[in-house]
């Protein structure tokens, strides 16, 4: 027998998978709780056809790709809050809104956000 020998070599050990298992769970933990569910924000409309009667000047407004109108003339958006409120006898009356042909939803949501920044909340959307 050398000096060297030192004796029969070891069986091969498999590699364990329990830190690769830690890892994965860690990782789905991590990104289960970063993650962000639910809406970033509803909007609230009015049913159209089984509410008070309609009361008031036409305050009816239509986006369209190129822009707004109100009771179908062009508005800017800037100017629309404003000149609303020359048609309307509060914050409370019914606004009906309109999207054209080739209207973008975007732009059905930006002019609903406008009209509430401006304290506008009865808003109603109609084909």
């Amino acid at each position: 027998m050398s000096p060297f020998d030192l004796g029969p070599p070891p069986p091969a050990r498999r590699p364990s998978l329990t830190p690769m298992i830690d890892v994965v769970f860690l990782l789905l933990v991590f990104f289960m709780l970063a993650a962000r569910f639910g809406q970033d924000m509803a909007l609230e409309t009015t049913l159209t056809g089984g509410g008070e009667a309609y009361s008031g000047p036409p305050r009816l407004i239509t986006v369209t790709p190129e822009g707004l109108r109100l009771n179908g003339v062009a508005v800017e958006p800037e100017t629309l809050a404003p000149t609303l409120t020359g048609l309307m006898e509060g914050p409370e009356d019914l606004i009906i809104l309109r999207p054209a042909e080739g209207a973008t939803t975007q732009g059905l949501v930006d002019v609903i956000a406008l009209l509430r920044a401006e304290g506008m909340t009865s808003v109603a959307v109609v084909e």
